[in-house]
């Protein structure tokens, strides 16, 4: 809690916005400036305890202001536990959002996708989960201000959001499917065996992140909403190599109407 303070009272004394809605944004998908009104932006390196990313594809720093009216708190980039974090520490970005008055949080990152239905390019809205990471983020003793020692996961990504979430992408003529994710810890991509064995338990889309930020805002009380961007189709009988370029690349041309379909969302929550 000392930590999330600090943190929070940093952001506090370098902007007045108060956030409702907190949307991090993955790899390649950092580019969400049409239509925000920016109050304030802060890289991470500034910010008392936050873990600073340093991926490719993702810039590191938060920002404040206003969408269609509606307070909102940026994160450009996010970190992963393949850099050599605990996933307490990949979900702290999280807990600062709550402090700072974000009820909703909005996750989005690059996916492999590997049901056959989808393409590169597809935006997935995430119904499920599985946790293969191997880690936890409310491993170690529970502070009970953060939120219970048990947290239920009956519904860890909002049906209602969800629902909203198509209902404005019909209306923005953008296609969506819906799917579960599973996570792994990486860094690197999985084998034409492994991803056989991930679509065999149920998973549609395949990545390295959004867990540790789920399960604490689970926790936390927040509500979640996840879309996924397929960057490259990981079907194991015609398994191709994967470039990051090109996963950027493709990142990059999805982006548009991801940030539409985001933007309408938060318009409409």
């Amino acid at each position: 809690m000392t930590r999330i303070h600090a943190a929070r009272d940093f952001i506090f004394s370098r902007a007045a916005t108060r956030p409702q809605v907190g949307v991090i944004l993955g790899t390649g998908l950092g580019d969400f400036t049409t239509g925000l009104e920016v109050e304030c932006t802060i890289p991470y390196r500034e910010i008392p305890h936050f873990p600073v990313a340093a991926v490719e594809g993702h810039a590191a720093e938060m920002v404040l202001g206003r969408f269609g009216g509606k307070p909102v708190c940026l994160l450009r980039g996010r970190v992963h536990g393949y850099e050599g974090y605990r996933l307490s520490e990949v979900g702290f970005p999280v807990r600062v959002l709550k402090a700072l008055g974000a009820g909703t949080v909005i996750l989005t990152n690059a996916v492999g996708g590997m049901n056959p239905n989808y393409r590169a390019g597809s935006l997935v809205l995430v119904t499920d989960h599985i946790n293969l990471m191997g880690d936890n983020p409310l491993i170690g003793p529970n502070d009970d201000e953060l939120g219970p020692r048990f947290p239920d996961m009956s519904e860890p990504y909002d049906r209602a959001l969800v629902a909203l979430t198509e209902q404005v992408a019909t209306e923005l003529k953008i296609r969506t499917e819906r799917g579960v994710f599973v996570a792994v810890m990486g860094p690197n991509l999985e084998t034409a065996a492994e991803y056989r064995f991930l679509r065999g338990v149920g998973a549609d889309v395949v990545g390295m992140s959004l867990i540790a930020e789920n399960v604490t805002a689970i926790h936390g009380g927040q509500k979640v909403l996840a879309i996924s961007v397929v960057t490259d189709m990981c079907l194991p009988d015609n398994l191709k190599p994967a470039h990051i370029p090109e996963i950027l690349r493709v990142a990059g041309e999805a982006a548009p109407g991801l940030m539409a379909l985001v933007g309408g969302v938060i318009q409409r929550m």
